[in-house]
Formats: structure tokens, sequence, C-alpha cells
């Protein structure tokens, strides 16, 4: 079986793999279950400086990746069987259903930006994905890069070591996941929920689905919007 590839365009390719060596991700990277190449986007500029940013027409602050530069990086890296996703605040926000569809395929290839961004008409040729991780800046693409593809790794067939705990994560349902007890069942003066240790699985499970609602509802009101449009749309 074909690892699923990650193939990652940026300046500082010694960022990479970073965490994603440790724990599972790790282990699934020694497995074979996921592989990734970097390219160093410095290796295509053609001056003797090595040049990969100017700065911005019109003036203003900072500098912007040059376009000749990245688009040589791209036509390298670009394969025509996985999705490009440029890293960047203007970008769809990143979630669970994305993570799955990437996850689905067979890999991916991330455009790491620096500086001001990417010239504008690179993004226009190569029509990548641009996906943001919330609102707020980075220095780069790659922090964004590594945990999106935390996120997409541990979905993974093979990864984690009981796959079935997957199917009761937070968003999988539109939810936020249940509180979590263990061992001792009575610590600091708190009790685990009697209900958990009851061995009833039927009246455990719709506990935990009260619990995963309620904890929606107060927390995240936009998903708990979202969850009950879908709900009412299901049950029409």
């Amino acid at each position: 079986m074909k690892a699923w590839q990650a193939s990652l365009l940026t300046l500082y390719p010694e960022m990479f793999p970073g965490f994603l060596a440790n724990a599972v991700t790790g282990r699934g990277l020694r497995a074979g279950i996921w592989s990734y190449n970097t390219l160093n986007i410095r290796d295509f500029a053609k001056d003797k400086h090595r040049s990969v940013d100017s700065s911005p027409a019109g003036g203003g602050p900072g500098m912007v990746m040059k376009p000749e530069v990245v688009d040589a990086a791209l036509k390298v890296a670009v394969k025509n069987d996985q999705p490009l996703i440029y890293l960047s605040p203007h970008g769809r926000i990143f979630d669970q259903a994305l993570a799955i569809e990437l996850a689905n395929g067979p890999g991916v290839t991330m455009l790491c930006g620096r500086f001001e961004g990417v010239d504008q008409r690179v993004i226009d040729k190569w029509h990548p994905i641009e996906v943001s991780l919330g609102d707020f800046v980075l220095s780069g693409g790659e922090p964004a890069a590594l945990v999106m593809l935390d996120s997409i790794i541990r979905l993974l067939p093979g990864v984690l070591g009981d796959q079935n705990s997957l199917d009761q994560e937070s968003f999988v349902d539109g939810l936020l996941e249940y509180p979590h007890y263990t061992r001792p069942a009575k610590w600091d003066n708190r009790a685990v929920p009697e209900i958990l240790l009851s061995g009833h699985h039927g009246k455990i499970a719709a506990w935990r689905k009260a619990q995963s609602e309620s904890r929606t509802r107060n927390s995240r009101p936009d998903l708990w919007t979202d969850y009950m449009v879908k709900n009412k749309k299901n049950s029409a």
C-alpha cells in the first residue's frame, strides 16, 4: 500500500517533520503509513544572492515572495493527484471535515509562505486551496502546515492504536466531545459520575450524548446552531 505523502514547499525545510516525528504520528512515519518530502524554495532562485523576496509594488512595509521563484518550485512539486494548499490568512478555516477529506486522498502539497505572502499572480495561476488555521497571524506557513498534518495523519488507518476512538471525538458528528474520567473513582472530594460506573452501556451512551450537546450549546453556540440545522434537515 502506497504511503500517504506530504510535499512541502518552504524556505525552512529543517522545520519538518518537527513534532510529527514523535508519538503516534512518528510511529506512523516509521511504519511507512505516511511520508514527506521538502523542497527548499530558495533553491529555485536564479541570482547569486538566491533572493526569494522583493519589496511590494506600490510601496509599504515588508517583503513579498517573488513569483518566478515560487512558480519554479511549484512546477517541480505539484502532482496531479494531490491537492495544492497555500497556508494563508485569507483562506477557509481548517476544520475536521477538511482533515477527513485530505486523509482520504493520496496526500497533499503545501506551499508555506513567508514575509507578506506570495505574489498574487502565483495564486491566480495555480489556484491553490487557501487554508487558514484561524483569525490570527503566524510568522510563516510552516507552523500551520505542521498542525494541519498532525490533524490529518492521525486519521490514517493504522496510525492510532484504537481506530474506533476516532468515532467519538469532537466535531465528528458536529458536537464537542463529552467529558472524560478515569481511576480513582473519587479524587480531591470529586467523584466520577455514578452513571459511568453503572456498567449500563445504553445509559452511559445517552449520558455522553447529553453531555456533548450541553457542552456544545454552552461553549460553541456556532457549532450548536449548525448541528441543529443539520439535524432538522435530516429529520425532515
